[in-house]
């Protein structure tokens, strides 16, 4: 019973990305998430983020310290307690599936599947920025900050180097760790405007 229902979540995945990977492409899409997908191309991004708060909000260091130790769980645990542990081969390096795979990097990337790290780290990032900030950001539009970390996620199985359960999977994770470390962020310093603390 069990092996029947992995076997019909594999054959899904596996039809799910050869939907995404193969089928719902075009030019554009074929620039764009190998782009969006390169955790440099979004490096000023995070400087300026992490720039922008030590200066304008009281505990911003530690605002900076707690962002920087949420990305590095994400990628810790992403590798050695799910990669290490359930060693599955990329889509691209799967002997049985690799010819189905339509990878548009110049290489597959090594290391394993499960879960996507790049999925984990910055689903887990946006989700202690939302969860620390939207005090001072209280306009609903403010939710579609993930659609950030949704981007790259979809990107990694669109050019081949991930399962969509691998980028799920790690992205349900990095928001669990990024959750965590916003709460206790929240509970033992939270942010406060530096005008806001002077005028108190």
């Amino acid at each position: 019973m069990l092996l029947n229902i992995l076997n019909t979540l594999s054959n899904a995945d596996r039809w799910l990305f050869e939907k995404i990977n193969g089928q719902w492409t075009n030019d554009f899409f074929d620039t764009l998430f190998p782009f969006a997908r390169e955790g440099n191309h979004w490096l000023p991004l995070y400087l300026f983020l992490l720039v922008f708060i030590t200066l304008n909000f009281k505990n911003g260091w530690w605002w900076a310290l707690f962002a920087t130790c949420t990305v590095a769980l994400t990628d810790m645990t992403g590798t050695y307690l799910f990669k290490k542990n359930f060693e599955r081969p990329r889509p691209c390096n799967d002997p049985e599936f690799f010819d189905h795979v339509r990878l548009i990097l110049d290489r597959c990337g090594g290391g394993f599947s499960f879960i996507s790290n790049h999925a984990a780290n910055h689903f887990g990032m946006t989700a202690f920025i939302y969860l620390t900030l939207k005090p001072h950001f209280r306009s609903p539009w403010f939710r579609l900050i993930f659609l950030w970390p949704a981007l790259i996620a979809y990107s990694q199985v669109y050019v081949g180097v991930h399962y969509p359960t691998d980028v799920i999977c790690g992205s349900l994770w990095g928001i669990l760790v990024g959750s965590l470390t916003a709460m206790f962020f929240n509970k033992r310093y939270g942010i406060v405007i530096f005008d806001n603390q002077l005028k108190a």
